[in-house]
């Protein structure tokens, strides 16, 4: 008699993880496996972790601790699972997913299928206009402590897969290990960096956040994406009642306010002129502001709207420094800009989205650089830097093509 295994689980399904985790990329786990190294033995690979899964025996390995820098300082501590673990906790997504992406609301933009950034700021965008205060949050520390508990309360609501509850419960303990090869017990949150981790946290936040919003505050629109949020409120005396319930909220969940990124603005226009003291907000990498503009008639007038922030704006002007386009002499212009091309389309389809005539200062920044860069390639522009600028900008006029900020008018 042939012996059946403790969970059915199609091959075709781990396939399909497999292509999605290659298209996503991502680096080496605790193993040092890179995908690379995955895909020279990739059927045995993949039916290792076909038949580990469907006979329940499949334990993930530790997560690999990885610090990244904050745009706004400091540090991030990242879980980097195996390429094999991503592999696994894809199949896992792919059937969970569906379960309960169609109970999420509709103004949750973090993370999920056929939603942006772009979408969450347009709205926002849209409700400053109609509303004179926002209470702007963030959870301190979402990934790194939310409740196991509450949590897989949360899953079985939505499925009564075994396998699927299994593994999750899994993955939320499988300790955390350090670049010295120290392990540490996880026993509450979610690495930053799994596959799961993001769909786990949509989940926790819905039933912490969105249905809560959605049952004490059905008046009040408000925009989630992960652990940063807003709330449109009508006055102030109402945004600082909505802080107050909004903490004591995040407390029933074991979750806290950041106290520094938490903060009330007044959205202050040509129409709304009160006084207050914060008539700004940062969101997803853009700050919402009173901002000159003009109406279709080329009036100018002061418009509540988001630009490019100035911490999204130095956090580009350091990573444009780490280039050390100056000591790239040997390169020629047309060779920088297939290097350099995808990273500066990459920031103008983000931040030219909305007001984007507030990426000049970056823009003048990648200029800048290009000409201290030709100062050093050029005998003829050394200590000329005027001269080099009017040179770039012949080149700049004549081959816009090369840099895409040229293309989009962002000329020397």
């Amino acid at each position: 008699m042939l012996k059946t295994k403790s969970f059915e689980i199609p091959k075709e399904l781990v396939w399909n993880a497999f292509k999605l985790v290659k298209a996503n990329k991502g680096a080496a786990g605790v193993d040092g496996q890179s995908l690379k190294d995955f895909e020279s033995n990739l059927g045995n690979n993949l039916y290792r972790i076909w038949n580990r899964m469907s006979s329940g025996s499949y334990f993930p390995p530790p997560v690999k601790a990885v610090s990244i820098p904050k745009k706004s300082g400091g540090e991030r501590i990242l879980g980097v699972p195996t390429v094999s673990d991503r592999v696994a906790q894809m199949v896992v997504k792919l059937v969970f997913e569906p379960k309960v992406e169609p109970h999420f609301h509709e103004d949750s933009y973090g993370y999920r299928p056929g939603r942006s950034a772009h979408q969450a700021i347009a709205v926002t965008r849209k409700r400053c206009w109609w509303h004179d205060w926002v209470l702007e949050f963030d959870i301190k520390g979402l990934f790194d402590n939310i409740d196991h508990g509450l949590l897989m309360k949360a899953v079985r609501h939505h499925v009564d897969c075994k396998w699927v509850l299994l593994y999750i419960e899994r993955w939320l303990t499988a300790p955390m290990q350090s670049q010295d090869g120290c392990l540490t017990e996880r026993k509450k949150g979610t690495p930053q960096g799994g596959v799961v981790s993001p769909l786990l946290a949509n989940l926790f936040l819905h039933y912490a956040f969105d249905r809560w919003m959605a049952t004490h505050f059905p008046k009040l629109p408000f925009c989630r994406y992960a652990d940063d949020g807003l709330v449109h409120c009508r006055s102030l005396k109402q945004a600082h009642y909505i802080k107050a319930r909004l903490a004591k909220r995040m407390q029933e969940c074991c979750l806290e306010l950041h106290p520094e990124k938490t903060k009330i603005a007044y959205c202050k226009d040509v129409q709304r002129q009160q006084q207050y003291e914060t008539i700004q907000f940062d969101f997803l990498g853009y700050t919402f502001r009173p901002r000159r503009s003009k109406d279709r008639y080329g009036r100018v007038f002061v418009n509540f709207t988001p630009g490019i922030s100035r911490t999204a704006s130095k956090a580009i002007r350091q990573t444009v420094r780490g280039w050390r386009l100056q000591l790239k002499s040997e390169k020629s212009i047309e060779d920088l800009g297939k290097m350099f091309r995808s990273k500066i389309g990459g920031w103008l389809n983000y931040y030219c989205k909305f007001y984007p005539s507030g990426f000049y200062p970056v823009a003048r920044h990648l200029n800048w650089a290009l000409v201290r860069w030709a100062t050093r390639k050029f005998k003829k522009l050394r200590g000329h830097k005027t001269r080099a600028r009017v040179w770039l900008s012949k080149i700049a006029k004549g081959q816009p093509w090369l840099f895409p900020h040229w293309e989009t008018g962002f000329l020397p």
